[in-house]
């Protein structure tokens, strides 16, 4: 049927699905606490700039009205990855529609991403892990879009996509020209052989451009970062691993995206869309070339389960209802009973009575649980990462106020890592203490030039911190600890440092300078 003949678009039924993935997540909203990427994503909103070290700035922004139109409590911080996982399932659904399907086929592919480990897992936390998905399912519900109907204005709205994208993740770089060169090899490539999508590329390149030229500034930072998060994390990602977890990460959905895959690369009545599965084998193979994360693909899955959709609804005709409800519940309701492992939509009590039901009776599932050092732990990372933060701030406050109002004038506070520096800046106000100082992660672009306090409040996870500071420091005593159960930074200790000697400024001096060439 002509695409201009088409009846319905299926607004009306894919908003039933957007609804209820925003109600989950909206059961999830405001458990357990921020998460220690949350901190670091929202105290960029004190730093707008057009980049930073680990992420371009688009994430700032939306931080920044999150704290002014929300305000600062963790149901606030998770306002718009909600609306942006519901745009996801909405935008599932629309290329479903785009790419012949109907009610079944949406229904299937709506509720394979709304309860596949993968997405309820990542598509709740203030990270830009979410909006770079988002960029994904756009971006091939536009190219789809003008591949059905060769109207041009799709081609200026994708470019904006991808600007916008970039903005966001870098990934998306990756996912676009997988996207070109499976247009490129299949027979659509015409397409692309106009002065519109050249001005497309115009569009994204003036968006994306204020942040290569900050990139540059700053002795392009980006190549830095990842070079050390492939020192420290990708290298602990072994290839087979990689290949392991896609098959994993979005459990008995696995057959719904397979089979739309499949039915992408084979089919006869989804030729057109062939440069989909083209695309998925291309950053897949790049992916694992680089030691990616799991997740930096989810953004791909989309398009496979909206195929998957298709293909199920022409495979059992609409007669076949006890097989297409079978389907459905087969690939989909086991998915339902693990989303308490990955959505915390449970009291945390009925949570870790589930965590330690699943590792006993269904070990299956245990690579959840599996940390980025590869070792089993009782909660996903995830989880442990939310706990303890402001048990930790308020220690750090109780430091400081256990000084004398002179000794508080000459005082500073001191975070070694990210998380601890991002959740005591997001405290500091409500407990009365000075911002914090780091040189982990972006702290270091805005960090002062001199650490030469008399008095140091220092907050470290690090077990050998006493030998190391002993030598550079008059004295010194530990204050506090964290010891919330389960917490990622259980252990974590506050010092007071007293009278330290100018050889710690040199240190601190030194590593500042390294850090900003970075």
């Amino acid at each position: 049927m002509p695409y201009k003949n088409r009846r319905s678009s299926y607004s009306t039924f894919i908003l039933i699905f957007v609804a209820l993935k925003v109600l989950l997540n909206a059961l999830a909203i405001s458990r357990f606490g921020f998460h220690r990427d949350e901190f670091l994503h929202l105290v960029l909103a004190d730093h707008l700039d057009w980049g930073y070290k680990e992420v371009p700035p688009f994430i700032a922004i939306l931080a920044k009205v999150t704290l002014s139109v929300f305000g600062d409590s963790v149901a606030a911080a998770r306002v718009f990855p909600t609306i942006a996982a519901g745009i996801i399932i909405w935008l599932t659904g629309r290329i479903t529609v785009e790419l012949g399907g109907r009610r079944f086929a949406i229904t299937v592919a709506c509720l394979a991403m709304i309860f596949s480990p993968a997405f309820a897992a990542s598509d709740y936390l203030f990270q830009p892990v979410v909006f770079d998905q988002l960029w994904w399912v756009l971006t091939v519900w536009l190219f789809t879009k003008y591949l059905n109907t060769a109207d041009v204005r799709y081609l200026y709205w994708l470019g904006a996509t991808v600007g916008l994208g970039m903005l966001t993740k870098y990934t998306m770089a990756f996912f676009t020209f997988s996207l070109i060169i499976g247009i490129l090899i299949s027979k659509e490539r015409k397409l692309l052989f106009n002065r519109h999508v050249i001005i497309s590329a115009l569009i994204a390149v003036i968006i994306f451009l204020p942040n290569i030229i900050w990139q540059f500034a700053h002795h392009l930072p980006f190549i830095t970062h990842m070079k050390e998060l492939r020192e420290t994390q990708l290298d602990h990602v072994k290839p087979l691993d990689f290949i392991k977890q896609q098959f994993l990460v979005n459990g008995l959905t696995i057959f719904i995206w397979l089979m739309g895959f499949a039915w992408l690369l084979l089919s006869f009545k989804l030729r057109r869309f062939r440069y989909l599965a083209i695309a998925y084998i291309l950053i897949f193979l790049f992916l694992l070339e680089m030691n990616g994360k799991s997740y930096y693909l989810f953004g791909a899955y989309p398009m496979l389960f909206a195929a998957g959709g298709f293909a199920f609804e022409r495979m059992l005709k609409r007669s076949y209802y006890v097989l297409r409800t079978a389907v459905i519940l087969l690939f989909i309701l086991p998915n339902i009973l693990l989303l308490p492992l990955l959505l915390p939509i449970l009291p945390f009590d009925t949570t870790i009575r589930f965590f330690a039901y699943t590792k006993e009776h269904l070990s299956l599932f245990n690579f959840v649980t599996r940390w980025e050092d590869q070792k089993q732990h009782s909660l996903t990372q995830d989880y442990a990462d939310m706990l303890g933060w402001e048990e930790m701030a308020q220690k750090a406050a109780q430091a400081y106020h256990s000084l004398t109002p002179e000794q508080q004038k000459h005082a500073q506070i001191f975070a070694d890592n990210y998380g601890e520096a991002g959740a005591l800046h997001h405290f500091h106000n409500k407990y009365n203490m000075p911002d914090v100082v780091s040189l982990n992660s972006s702290f270091a672009l805005w960090a002062p030039d001199n650490l030469d306090g008399k008095y140091i409040v220092y907050v470290d996870d690090d077990v050998n911190v006493e030998a190391r500071l002993k030598p550079l420091i008059e004295s010194y005593r530990q204050t506090g600890e964290v010891l919330t159960p389960l917490a990622r930074e259980k252990g974590t200790r506050i010092y007071i440092l007293t009278n330290p000697s100018p050889k710690l400024n040199e240190v601190y001096k030194a590593e500042l300078a390294k850090k900003r060439l970075e």
